[in-house]
This record gives C-alpha cells, sequence and structure tokens, in this order.
C-alpha cells in the first residue's frame, strides 16, 4: 500500500489515464467508465477503477506540475505495477496551425524544470513517448467524431504556469513545439526508469498567440474525444 494512493492489491487497473484535476477524474470516472468505484481520495486527489469496453481501466488524478504527478506516476508504476500511463489534459498553443480544442499527441517533451538536470547531472536527457501507445493514439484519433483537428509532435512541459520569460517559450514555436503544459516530460522520464509505457494526450484549451480561452462549459465539452483517443490506444495495447 502505497503513501500518498494507499488502494489495496488489485484495485487499480494496468491501464491508468491521469488527469491533472482530480475533479476531471471523477467526471471522466462517472460519465465514461461502467461499475466504477472510488479506490483512493487521500488529499482530494480521486482515484477510480471501472471499465470501458468491458476492459478494466483506472483514472487517478495527479495534480499541477512535474513534482506532484512523479509522486503519483512513481507510485503506480512501482507500488501497483502499472503498465501504461496516459496523461490527459488541458495545452496551451504555441503555434497558428493548432487552434482551440485541437487534440496534441506529444510525441516527446522539451522542459524548463530541473528535475532530470539533477537525475542526471547536468545532462540534456530527451523524454519521449511510447511508440507503441503514441501510433495507437493516432490510429484511435481516426475514428473518434470531432470537429476539431488532431496533431502529433513535440511539446513543453514547463514549471511555470505563469511564464518569467515569454519570449523563450515563443522561441521553441521557432522549433516545431507545438504546445505548452505542465507533466508530460516528468511523466516519460520515469516510464522509461520503470521500463512502462506512457503518452500524454492533451486538449488546447488556451491559445498564447491569439490569447483565446475555453470557458468551462466548453473544456466539458470539448475534453471527451481526447478522453476517448487515450482510452483506444491503451487498451488496444492489452
Amino acid at each position: 500500500m502505497s503513501l500518498h494512493i494507499a488502494a489495496g492489491p488489485g484495485d487499480i487497473a494496468p491501464v491508468v489515464l491521469m488527469p491533472g484535476d482530480p475533479l476531471r477524474a471523477r467526471w471522466i470516472a462517472e460519465t465514461m467508465l461502467d461499475d466504477a468505484r472510488c479506490y483512493t481520495e487521500i488529499r482530494g486527489m480521486y482515484g477510480f477503477t471501472g471499465t470501458w469496453r468491458g476492459q478494466r481501466v483506472s483514472v487517478q488524478g495527479s495534480g499541477m506540475g512535474q513534482p506532484s504527478l512523479a509522486i503519483y506516476a512513481h507510485e503506480l508504476f512501482a507500488e501497483y505495477d502499472v503498465a501504461s500511463i496516459i496523461r490527459i489534459g488541458s495545452c496551451g498553443s504555441m503555434t497558428q496551425r493548432v487552434n482551440l480544442g485541437d487534440v496534441v499527441i506529444a510525441s516527446g517533451a522539451c522542459t524548463d524544470s530541473g528535475m532530470n538536470r539533477l537525475r542526471f547531472e547536468g545532462f540534456d536527457y530527451a523524454p519521449v513517448a511510447d511508440f507503441g501507445l503514441l501510433r495507437a493514439a493516432h490510429a484511435a484519433a481516426q475514428h473518434v467524431h470531432t470537429p476539431y483537428a488532431t496533431h502529433v509532435g513535440l511539446i513543453l512541459s514547463t514549471d511555470a504556469f505563469y511564464a518569467p520569460r515569454p519570449e523563450l517559450v515563443s522561441r521553441l514555436a521557432d522549433y516545431q513545439v507545438l504546445a505548452v503544459e505542465m507533466e508530460a516530460s516528468a511523466l516519460y522520464t520515469l516510464a522509461a526508469q520503470h521500463g512502462r509505457r506512457a503518452l500524454a494526450v492533451c486538449t488546447v484549451s488556451d491559445h498564447l498567440l491569439t490569447n483565446e480561452k475555453m470557458s468551462a462549459l466548453e473544456r466539458e465539452q470539448s475534453f471527451t474525444p481526447m478522453v476517448e483517443i487515450a482510452l483506444g490506444a491503451a487498451l488496444s495495447q492489452h
């Protein structure tokens, strides 16, 4: 039984979807999973296990930022033998070709965080997605009914929600970084450490260039395709 999740043996499925917002975890469990049961609510960070199309799947909140996600991802991999974690959440577009409501599947995650610099003593480690999950997510996206586009490419995992150096963030767009969020780099690194699979699938909820933002209702209605892509990808691997 782990310190921060404290679920019992067998409570957590081999496949875990991981939104940052624990209330989004509860919404997914209540609206998209069958027979969902809560296995943790420690610190208000909900976790549920249910079924989707007859296969067991869990959904676990991670909180905001790489340090918070790293706690939950480590415990899922090390204590519960989870095989695959797919982060699902929001991101901000950094380029004109990625629009509000589009889905970004992250092939790799750049970062301004010091976590990997400490881990690798100054070396630059390149955190990348599991190729099988990435390919499966791209295939699953072709069968999800949505008016929005799906993109595959690099994202930025930043430690600062309110960027102190926005000119540095915009420079990354010149190197084909599509969007910014706060968790994927740590997830990809931990999956590699534990020999497991990881992917980030994010919906564009705001646009750094146009300053467009989704309303709360628009977020709720447009996040479903992202979850369907993630479920289709994860469960195709089992």
